[in-house]
């Protein structure tokens, strides 16, 4: 099995600590982005996987591509162009106060991608699943083309597509909206990943009875959204949804939901009482959400509990990546949350 992801992964540059930007005069860089954190985190599973992006030929863009590689991620299909990988600013919240991402990626290399720079047939080579986020439209329409390119081309191929609607309203900056670009997108997937702001805001499907900012979500409540984007996208045949409850900025409770058109299956609920980096979450629940797919078959309800056990972990790790094992991850799922040292 190998599994493609594609598109942009940036230079995160994070205030240290708890300190608001307009306190520090020193970040913290490390790499991260979407599709590039489902890479990492398949790559720890023991999953083939290639993540495909372009980037400018420069050093910064070179020691990102090093340390994707040293994390067992095949970087061999990226593409090189262009003058600049995008940036984003962290200031990480607490309690009460919500943590900020400022970007900075207006005209960086994948922006300015066009159909043809990728070659799809040498890409999908042994490929059986492929994996996009609904970030990488919203960068730019040349992004929005190659993205729609690489879908058909796997839809050709018989191979497994899945996204992550990933809403993003400050991305949204070249002329269309989400609800313009998106549905052609999705319509090509077979798994789909995203809660109530996504489906609203991305394809017009407004879920019943959700009040995130109460701290409390029921997951009764998504199984109308998931049937709504099932009848709206005959191709997508599993919807799943996380469930966020945000207590504070530090604490949050966490699970998920997963519908396969009959069964609406919902996994145990995690109390997160001390987030250490909650950036990447969800890109570690899609990571163990595909890998569980992909290991435990036809066992839905196991590939959901792994999805959130690992993405749980996540929020007790610095930056992007979801850097764990399958064994820490089946370790927590069998119930195992004390956290002792392990001797």
């Amino acid at each position: 099995m190998k599994v493609v992801t594609f598109g942009e992964i940036m230079l995160r540059l994070a205030t240290p600590g708890y300190k608001r930007f307009n306190q520090t005069d020193e970040f913290t860089a490390t790499f991260g982005g979407g599709e590039g954190n489902v890479a990492v985190s398949l790559a720890n599973y023991g999953i083939p996987v290639s993540f495909v992006t372009r980037l400018p030929e420069n050093d910064i863009a070179q020691s990102c591509v090093q340390q994707l590689r040293g994390l067992g991620v095949d970087t061999r299909d990226i593409v090189y162009g262009g003058d600049r990988m995008g940036i984003y600013f962290l200031e990480t919240g607490a309690v009460s106060r919500a943590s900020k991402v400022v970007y900075d990626r207006a005209h960086s290399a994948i922006s300015e991608i066009e159909s043809g720079m990728v070659d799809w047939d040498k890409v999908f080579d042994g490929a059986t699943w492929f994996h996009w986020t609904g970030i990488t439209p919203a960068i730019s329409q040349s992004a929005a083309d190659v993205c729609l390119e690489a879908i058909k081309a796997a839809n050709e191929r018989g191979i497994t597509v899945s996204t992550d609607i990933n809403y993003r309203k400050n991305l949204w900056k070249y002329g269309k909206t989400a609800g313009e670009v998106m549905p052609d997108l999705v319509a090509g997937c077979d798994v789909v990943l995203g809660n109530e702001e996504d489906a609203a805001m991305a394809l017009d499907i407004h879920p019943e009875g959700v009040d995130v900012t109460g701290g409390h979500v029921d997951a009764e409540a998504y199984l109308s959204v998931s049937q709504k984007i099932m009848a709206k996208f005959p191709r997508v045949k599993k919807v799943i949804t996380t469930l966020r409850g945000s207590h504070s900025a530090n604490h949050n409770s966490w699970a998920g939901v997963l519908y396969d058109g009959e069964t609406l299956y919902k996994s145990p609920s995690y109390e997160i009482t001390h987030i250490v980096d909650r950036v990447g979450g969800g890109d570690s629940f899609m990571g163990g959400l595909i890998y569980g797919l992909l290991t435990y078959k036809d066992d839905l309800q196991s590939a959901l509990n792994f999805a959130v056990a690992a993405s749980c972990l996540k929020h007790t790790i610095y930056g992007d990546y979801n850097r764990v094992t399958v064994a820490e991850v089946e370790k927590l799922m069998s119930g195992d949350a004390s956290g002792r040292v392990s001797r």
